[in-house]
């Protein structure tokens, strides 16, 4: 708490040399995630018997799909929930949601950080959830041929 109270000190104190401290972003954010971990930990029931029962390519394309409508952090920690899978589940999961990572704007509308970062470089300061999917997918693209065929 000291050193929370210290960065906040010295950023109002120097405020000249820094961009605006977007807190309240980053408590949206910060609950979001306490949440996860807190209400998460009870969706393992049904995780499980879906989880494993998919190939790793499957799962693959699965989680980089799912990365464009649900958190990739999300998508990760409940994936770990799931016991006993192998070596090649567990990398199938990370690089699928690695690999769709670039669709989580679009996932977590509004997600407050990207959000306030990106929204001045559309027109009327609007985020286009098309125009972002549009320019997500070269991207996309290369990474599932990177994390899938290399």
């Amino acid at each position: 708490m000291a050193i929370f109270l210290f960065f906040l000190g010295y950023t109002s104190a120097y405020n000249e040399y820094q961009d605006r401290l977007i807190l309240k972003e980053g408590l949206l954010v910060a609950f979001f995630l306490a949440g996860l971990v807190v209400l998460g930990g009870m969706q393992g029931w049904w995780l499980q018997d879906v989880l494993k029962g998919m190939s790793t390519t499957v799962l693959f394309y699965g989680a980089t799909a799912l990365t464009a409508i649900t958190d990739n952090a999300a998508l990760t920690y409940l994936g770990s929930l799931v016991e006993g899978v192998s070596e090649e589940f567990k990398y199938a999961l990370v690089a699928g949601a690695v690999t769709g990572g670039g669709l989580t704007v679009i996932a977590n509308a509004p997600n407050p950080a990207g959000f306030s970062i990106l929204r001045k470089h559309f027109e009327g300061e609007s985020i286009s959830p098309m125009g972002l999917l549009l320019a997500a997918l070269a991207p996309t693209a290369v990474a599932v041929v990177a994390f899938q065929f290399l």
